[in-house]
């Protein structure tokens, strides 16, 4: 049986979508699984041992359905449901398994605040889709593989932070999902532990910023690590404070304990950090979130926005970075 995944996008999305390979690769173990997603985010599965072939989409869609056609697959699996993995499914014409993606349950939450999500986890709707292949969620939660070459090299963090660190994930791919660099420099100062500012090449200058609060603290990594060394940083991590981004599922697939700060977007969403079902009596002690409390605009987006639309920001001006300091510190110091 041949088996082709689409989800094109983005680094947090696919990791999410992880535990769909292992279930049908562990349960069907004479399927055949390829996977379709974009070519820059090919480093997020590219060690996944349960793929077995992986095509990506390179801005020519009908070369890519040209290639999908030649394998002749058995089924689909549409992680996206977007206008790109329905043109692949028109041209393939085979038969289609997706998961529910919740469109006007999520247009009315961000919308008008009113919540009919179902309240069950979006890793967990992608395991849903599975269900007439016979296939059933295995409870163990995220995957993220890092391939040796990959794997931080003695000397890679300062000798300073060798004892242990906490990553602070200070990037995401929208203003509205990321504490202001104020905020940030105050959480910092009130950490009293080593820290590690995990980040691309576009949070340098923040981070170098944030890092001006005591260089010999904080190692500000943005910028110098690869997506798969960045990966290893949490991996190794004795805490990760993240926002709404890829690193933080990344850290949940390594069973990291993590404070999530949440602004214009939510864990209503069916978002949370997810551990998988055979962990949820740990939850408690793996995770928390950090959204501040009572505001009517809260969530506003499903992915987050450049600007506020209320032009206030509260959602992360208001968080309480003292809060956040001492749960950290609690948490690091607890086994």
């Amino acid at each position: 049986m041949k088996i082709l995944v689409i989800r094109f996008s983005s680094i947090g999305d696919i990791v999410l979508t992880t535990p769909v390979f292992r279930c049908l690769k562990q349960q069907l173990p004479d399927a055949e699984i390829h996977f379709v997603s974009k070519i820059q985010f090919k480093a997020v599965t590219e060690a996944n041992p349960y793929i077995d072939y992986f095509h990506y989409y390179e801005g020519n869609l009908s070369l890519l359905i040209k290639r999908l056609k030649a394998e002749s697959f058995d089924y689909i699996i549409d992680l996206h449901k977007n206008f790109r993995s329905y043109k692949i499914r028109q041209a393939l014409r085979t038969k289609v398994l997706s998961f529910k993606k919740l469109s006007w349950q999520k247009w009315l939450l961000t919308r008008f605040h009113i919540n009919f999500m179902p309240g069950r986890h979006i890793s967990l709707r992608c395991l849903d889709a599975l269900a007439p292949l016979g296939v059933y969620d295995d409870g163990k939660g995220l995957d993220y593989f890092i391939p040796p070459h990959a794997v931080l090299k003695a000397g890679d963090l300062p000798v300073s932070h060798s004892a242990g660190y906490i990553a602070i994930v200070i990037g995401a791919s929208y203003y509205t999902k990321k504490l202001p660099v104020e905020k940030l420099q105050q959480l910092c100062s009130l950490l009293n532990y080593p820290i590690v500012l995990v980040g691309g090449k576009e949070d340098a200058a923040i981070g170098a910023l944030v890092a001006g609060v005591d260089e010999i603290k904080i190692y500000n990594a943005c910028g110098k690590f690869s997506l798969h060394e960045s990966a290893d940083i949490v991996r190794q991590a004795h805490l990760v404070i993240s926002h709404d981004t890829g690193l933080l599922y990344i850290a949940c697939a390594f069973q990291k304990k993590v404070l999530a700060v949440w602004g214009g977007t939510s864990p209503a969403l069916d978002v949370a950090p997810f551990y998988g079902t055979a962990n949820h009596g740990q939850i408690e002690k793996l995770a928390h979130n950090y959204v501040v409390p009572n505001l009517s605009c809260q969530p506003c987006s499903n992915f987050g926005t450049r600007t506020c639309p209320k032009k206030h920001f509260h959602c992360m001006e208001w968080q309480d970075v003292t809060k956040i300091a001492t749960d950290a510190l609690e948490r690091v110091t607890k086994k």
